[in-house]
């Protein structure tokens, strides 16, 4: 079985995330090297919505060290993705360009709803068939993903624009938020979660409810769950009154002494409140009295999309549209198109 590397760069609202695995198709892809940039790009949009010209300098000084990182670990693919903020931004098409031109890496933009179907993927592989009908949940820093169904396509899969560090940006004004902002901004949510959480309801019960989210991971940290270092056999699990209860604590504290937390990390500590919001919110509305945390997400699920096609006629790796229309592209060593 031909054993290969991968790198996958993730462009998303807060960070740049270069992983970097060796994996062959059907095997459990094995870490070889992870590094992370804070960019923020979401808060670099200006009135406009168009990602300012220092945002897209540090973009490409941050994608064209994640190829020569890959290059000097040797992969023999890099595949690129952007989410939210790239996806969001006005001139989303002339920084992609620049980009290109600058690095040579293609950034592919992902849909909310793609990100929803690899991230379900990952957690379906993470759990297998014995899961039942999944529930997947993830919270990133521009949206919010949801995804449920038996098999390894979701079969309803969706995304809301109400990821962490939006919700800190457009609804606090103070840090820590004051009590009628924190209150508005939980029955705020409420609102916008009602009409997606009634399709998913309809869609059926689920079996297991996973949150995949570095934010999710934190808030179950935070409650008492296992740290990541317990390894994949530790349960760790959010439950509702355990995230209310941590609510109420950390929605009085500055930023600065979130990030002096455990499992807090100073980048995302002005996001932990809104994040924590979210997720009650979200587990609200869908009636959850807990989810277990998938260690693996999105990065992985591209990730074992890509292998799936290791061993077929083209090495491609095809996203939602192009599986339904038949067209699939190709890719090289270090190259960046894989979709």
């Amino acid at each position: 079985m031909h054993r290969v590397r991968l790198g996958v760069l993730d462009v998303g609202s807060n960070t740049v995330h270069l992983l970097v695995v060796d994996a062959h198709r059907g095997a459990h892809p094995t870490p070889a090297s992870s590094d992370k940039t804070v960019l923020r790009l979401a808060e670099q949009l200006d009135g406009q919505g168009r990602l300012s010209r220092a945002g897209a300098d540090q973009l490409v000084r941050a994608v064209a060290a994640a190829k020569a990182a890959s290059v000097e670990l040797e992969c023999e693919e890099l595949m690129a993705f952007a989410t939210s903020a790239v996806r969001e931004a006005a001139n989303s098409a002339e920084v992609l360009g620049r980009v290109r031109a600058e690095t040579g890496v293609d950034l592919r933009v992902l849909s909310g709803e793609d990100e929803a179907r690899y991230t379900f993927l990952a957690a379906r592989r993470w759990y297998g068939w014995s899961a039942g009908r999944l529930l997947c949940l993830d919270i990133g820093g521009g949206s919010l993903e949801l995804a449920t169904g038996v098999d390894e396509v979701p079969e309803l899969a969706a995304s809301v624009p109400l990821g962490a560090g939006r919700v800190t940006r457009t609804r606090f004004r103070a840090d820590p938020p004051g009590r009628a902002e924190v209150r508005a901004t939980a029955e705020w949510l409420d609102e916008q979660l009602a009409p997606v959480a009634q399709r998913f309801r309809r869609d059926g019960t689920p079996d297991r409810v996973v949150g995949t989210s570095k934010t999710f991971r934190t808030l179950a940290r935070l409650t008492g769950a296992a740290p990541s270092s317990a390894g994949p056999r530790a349960r760790r699990v959010l439950t509702a009154a355990g995230l209310r209860q941590l609510i109420a604590f950390i929605s009085r504290m500055p930023s600065a002494d979130l990030a002096e937390l455990e499992g807090v990390s100073p980048a995302r500590a002005p996001q932990l409140v809104a994040g924590a919001l979210v997720a009650e919110a979200t587990m609200r509305a869908l009636s959850l009295g807990e989810l277990e945390i998938c260690p693996w997400a999105l990065r992985e699920g591209v990730i074992l999309r890509r292998l799936d096609h290791t061993d077929g006629p083209d090495h491609s790796t095809p996203n939602t549209a192009s599986e339904r229309s038949g067209d699939t592209g190709r890719t090289g060593r270090h190259g960046a198109r894989w979709s």
